[in-house]
């Protein structure tokens, strides 16, 4: 069930030439023909292009980087060339399930809900399932601006959100942990979160999947760094001034 949204898929790609063009078949036969898919790749030096190329597909809009920036920069940039209404976050090498975009659109027929999240299976390189579901292995999802600080519950394959949320999301600031935990927490602070508890993304998990972890040190800056930009964000947005800036 689609309603009268349009859709940006926001995407990122850099050597994924192994899992591109089936993560992007699942994504294409959900999409009407007003959507789009906006790809970043990030220097690839693989065949990843080709292939997305190859599609030959109108609603694929594709931009290179021309090196080597980052996951976070590179989804800034995707973002920020973005038209739809409803904005959902991908990776190259997922799996979307065939009722993920219109279980979506229906929750975002509440005007109040503002980014919403699913459950997703884990599956290996090969597609095979691997143990529990990501969030019933977790304890379930947990929305709030402190939780989530402190153990980041939002994870971007799994997310889609208004388009006037980025008015607050961007641009990112540095040294963000990861693009998903920021969108979360500042959906938490300014936004309505709806959580949908089947899952409806098939994650890959993988030698090449980038890594969140880091030293206990790293992990407390990064926490610091999260909990001082929300609170600038506040502050700036309170006074009715633009959201944070580099």
């Amino acid at each position: 069930m689609k309603t009268n949204k349009s859709i940006s898929v926001a995407m990122c790609t850099y050597n994924g030439s192994h899992y591109v063009r089936q993560q992007m078949e699942t994504i294409l036969r959900q999409l009407d023909d007003e959507d789009e898919v906006v790809v970043v790749d990030d220097g690839s030096s693989d065949e990843t292009c080709d292939i997305i190329d190859g599609f030959h597909d109108s609603r694929i809009r594709l931009f290179r980087n021309e090196m080597n920036c980052g996951v976070v920069p590179s989804f800034e940039t995707a973002l920020r060339n973005t038209t739809g209404d409803i904005i959902f976050l991908s990776d190259q090498d997922d799996l979307w399930k065939a009722e993920k975009v219109s279980r979506f659109m229906r929750i975002f027929n509440d005007p109040e809900v503002t980014l919403a999240l699913s459950d997703a299976d884990i599956i290996d390189a090969d597609g095979r399932m691997s143990g529990n579901s990501y969030f019933l292995a977790r304890g379930g999802f947990v929305p709030g601006v402190m939780q989530n600080i402190f153990r980041n519950h939002y994870i971007g394959c799994t997310m889609a959100f208004r388009r006037h949320m980025l008015t607050y999301c961007l641009p990112f600031p540095k040294n963000l942990p990861m693009h998903d935990s920021w969108i979360g927490i500042v959906n938490d602070s300014f936004g309505k979160t709806a959580y949908l508890d089947e899952p409806l993304v098939m994650y890959r998990r993988h030698g090449q999947n980038v890594s969140r972890s880091g030293s206990l040190i790293q992990r407390m800056r990064w926490r610091f760094n999260l909990l001082r930009n929300i609170i600038q964000l506040r502050l700036r947005t309170k006074r009715g001034g633009v959201p944070i800036s580099r």
